[in-house]
C-alpha cells in the first residue's frame, strides 16, 4: 500500500459535485496515483505553481508523476498576490493554449493561496471548465483556500472581485510541504486557524490558546472539517458560509487600501477580525473581554494586532464588498469565542462605530 493509504480522509458532500480531502505526510510521494483515476486517456495535465514552490518541491512531484507514469507541463508563476491580476490569468490561459489544454485535461493547483485561486478560475473557465485539483503547499490553503470551490482573481477595485465558484475533484494536503515556508506564510495561516476557533469551535480556540506549537495535522483537519461541513449546506456563499468571512470584510479593505501587498492575507485578516470583535463588543453584541482574548491569541502566534492606519480610509472601499447591499454591509460578528453571526451595519454607520471602538482593537 502507499503512502496515500494512509491518508486521512474527509468528504465535501455536494452530492455529485461532492469530492475527497485527503490529509498524509509524504501525500506528495503520492500524487501520480492520486491522480491517475482522475486523467483521460490522452489528456494533458497542467501543474500550476510558483517559483518558490517549484524550486522546493520540483523534485518529489516529478519522480511521483514518473512512478505513475504521467507527464505533465509545469507552468511556473511568479510569486506573491500580483499573479492574481488580469494579466496573471491571461499569462496562465496562454500557457493552456500552448500546451493545447482540452476539455479533457487536468489543471493542478500546486501552491498557495494565490496559485489555488487563479489556477481554480483558470481552470472554471477554460474551454467552458476542465477539472482541476488542489495540492495546497501552504497553512493558509491548506487550512482554508483549498476547500470549498471558491475560485478569483484582484482588480484594482477589490479583493476577488472577479471569480466562480468550481469546486476541485480532489483536495490533496500533505503537512510536511510546510517546513519549507518563511515564517511569515505560516504566521498567516495561522491567523484563519485562530478564525476557526473563533466562529466555531471554543474547544479549537482554547487548544490556539495553550499551546503555541499545536499538533498541525490535528489543527489542519479540524479547520477543513469545519469548513468542509459549511461548505456542504451553503456552497454559494448566501447563508450559513459567511462566517468564514470573519475578519474578512475589513481584512479585504485594508489589503486593497494598502496596494495587495504590504500586508499578506492572513496578516490582514488578523487585524479585521481583531477590529470586528471590538466594532462587536462596542455595539454590544459581542460579549466583553473577547476582543483582548482574540488579540492575544493572534500575537501568541506572531501576529499583529493593531492596525495602524486611520479605520475611516477603509469604510469607502466596502460599497464593492460582496457581501454589501443597499448602503449597508453584512459582516460577520463574534457573540462569544465559537459562536458567531451575520448582521447587517450600515457604511453610514460604520466610520462612527470603528472610530469609538479603536481604544479596544489598539489595546
Amino acid at each position: 500500500m502507499n503512502r496515500a493509504g494512509r491518508a486521512e480522509r474527509l468528504t465535501v458532500g455536494l452530492g455529485d459535485g461532492g469530492y475527497d480531502i485527503l490529509i498524509g505526510s509524504a501525500l506528495i510521494e503520492s500524487v501520480g496515483d492520486l491522480l491517475r483515476p482522475l486523467c483521460c486517456e490522452g489528456g494533458e495535465i497542467a501543474v500550476v505553481t510558483d517559483e518558490n514552490v517549484w524550486m522546493n518541491h520540483v523534485d518529489a512531484l516529478s519522480s511521483s508523476m514518473d512512478r505513475a507514469g504521467l507527464g505533465f507541463q509545469p507552468i511556473v508563476m511568479p510569486e506573491g498576490e500580483g499573479s492574481k491580476s488580469i494579466s496573471g490569468l491571461e499569462a496562465l490561459y496562454n500557457s493552456f493554449a500552448r500546451m493545447k489544454l482540452t476539455r479533457f485535461g487536468l489543471a493542478v493547483a500546486f501552491g498557495g493561496g494565490v496559485v489555488g485561486d487563479l489556477c481554480g478560475f483558470a481552470a472554471a473557465t477554460w474551454m467552458r471548465g476542465v477539472r482541476f485539483v488542489q495540492v495546497p503547499t501552504t497553512l493558509l490553503a491548506q487550512v482554508d483556500s483549498s476547500v470549498g470551490g471558491k475560485t478569483g482573481i484582484n482588480l484594482a477595485h477589490g479583493k476577488n472581485i472577479v471569480g466562480a465558484f468550481y469546486q476541485p475533484k480532489l483536495v490533496v494536503i500533505d503537512p510536511l510541504t510546510l517546513r519549507t515556508l518563511p515564517d511569515r506564510e505560516v504566521r498567516c495561516g495561522m491567523a484563519e486557524v485562530v478564525k476557526y476557533g473563533a466562529i466555531r469551535s471554543e474547544s479549537l480556540f482554547e487548544t490556539l490558546r495553550e499551546r503555541s506549537e499545536p499538533d498541525i495535522s490535528s489543527v489542519i483537519r479540524e479547520c477543513c472539517a469545519i469548513k468542509s461541513e459549511i461548505a456542504a449546506r451553503d456552497e454559494r456563499d448566501f447563508g450559513e458560509r459567511m462566517l468564514l468571512n470573519f475578519g474578512h470584510t475589513l481584512g479585504h479593505a485594508i489589503e486593497k487600501h494598502t496596494g495587495f501587498g504590504k500586508y499578506r492575507h492572513g496578516e490582514a485578516v488578523a487585524f479585521g477580525m481583531v477590529m470586528a470583535s471590538a466594532l462587536g463588543e462596542r455595539m454590544g453584541v459581542t460579549s466583553p473581554g473577547v476582543t483582548r482574548a482574540l488579540g492575544e491569541t493572534l500575537a501568541l502566534y506572531g501576529l499583529e494586532t493593531r492596525y495602524p492606519g486611520d479605520a475611516a480610509d477603509l469604510v469607502p472601499l466596502l460599497s464593492l464588498d460582496k457581501k454589501s447591499v443597499g448602503g449597508a454591509v453584512r459582516m460577520v460578528f463574534l457573540r462569544k469565542i465559537g459562536t458567531a453571526f451575520v448582521r447587517r451595519v450600515k457604511t453610514a454607520d460604520l466610520e462612527r462605530l470603528l472610530k469609538g471602538a479603536e481604544e479596544l482593537w489598539r489595546m
